[in-house]
Order: C-alpha cells, then sequence, then structure tokens
C-alpha cells in the first residue's frame, strides 16, 4: 500500500518482465526501448507498453538523478521540525518551495516534518536555519544534524 497525500492506493502488479526493464533503466537511464528488448528478447513495441504501463500506474518513472556534491553541494543537514499554530501540510508546502530542500516529510513522532536540505558549505547553515526556515509561519523549533559522511546514496527508492 502506498501513501501519496493522505490517500492509500493499491500497488500495481509488475511482472518478471516489468522488474527487468526497470532494473536494465536503473542500470542504464539512457538505455533505448530497442536496446532494452534486444537484452529481454521481446519486442520494442512491448518495452514502450510496458513501460507506458508503469508510469501511468505511477509504479515508476524515468528521471534524470543529479548529483549534488557535482552541482557544488558539499553540506547535508537533516533537520527536524515542530509546527505550531498552522497546518502541518501548509508549512511543509512551505518548506517545500524553498530550492535547497531536498525533501519534506510530515511526521508522525518528535517531530513534525523531517527535511533534508543540501548547502553549499557551512557558512550557509546559520543563514538557511535562522533566515529561511525558522522565519516560515508556523515553524516553534528545529533540531539539526550535520552529515558528515554519505554511507549510501541511492534515488532507487523501492528494492525490487
Amino acid at each position: 500500500m502506498q501513501i501519496r497525500s493522505g490517500r492509500k492506493t493499491t500497488p500495481p502488479s509488475l511482472d518478471t518482465l516489468d522488474t527487468n526493464i526497470i532494473e536494465i533503466l536503473r542500470t542504464n537511464g539512457r538505455a533505448t526501448n530497442q536496446e532494452i528488448a534486444e537484452r529481454l528478447s521481446v519486442t520494442a513495441a512491448t518495452v514502450s507498453a510496458r513501460l507506458q504501463k508503469m508510469e501511468d500506474a505511477r509504479a515508476m518513472r524515468v528521471v534524470a538523478v543529479t548529483d549534488f556534491a557535482a552541482h557544488g553541494y558539499n553540506v547535508i543537514i537533516a533537520l527536524g521540525v515542530k509546527v505550531q499554530g498552522r497546518s502541518v501540510q501548509d508549512v511543509g508546502q512551505e518548506l517545500a518551495a524553498i530550492p535547497e530542500v531536498l525533501s519534506v516529510n510530515i511526521m508522525s513522532g518528535e517531530h513534525d516534518v523531517e527535511l533534508l536540505v543540501a548547502l553549499r558549505d557551512f557558512g550557509e547553515v546559520q543563514q538557511m536555519l535562522f533566515d529561511r526556515i525558522a522565519s516560515v509561519d508556523g515553524v516553534i523549533h528545529i533540531r539539526s544534524g550535520v552529515a558528515v559522511d554519505i554511507v549510501k546514496y541511492e534515488f532507487n527508492v523501492v528494492p525490487l
């Protein structure tokens, strides 16, 4: 079961061909339908139809993934945010509009919202915390942590 914007949805069923197509694209996101078809002994039309079916079902999407370090972002901070006096969803939406914010998650637990933020250097941390995050109406407390090393970073969210 997936939860998107508070709605429960039934996960699409993926067969072996679907998962093989996804694995090929994970390895080589530029693989053409013809290349995938040749590797899997099916037609390019079959690959195209399967990709369309999976995209329509929101089971997968093909995107370009950038490496934040390659773009000069050298500091990753995780933030736990407490919200009061305003809808958590509204605060989350406003925080999501900040370009350096990579991820916004509405939480149950100690924090109402958790963020993952990429910054170019440590000199930007104070401005981000005090001028950008804390100034959002409804934010009453921020707990921060700085990533000292990245052990795993995969855009492939769901293991198949």
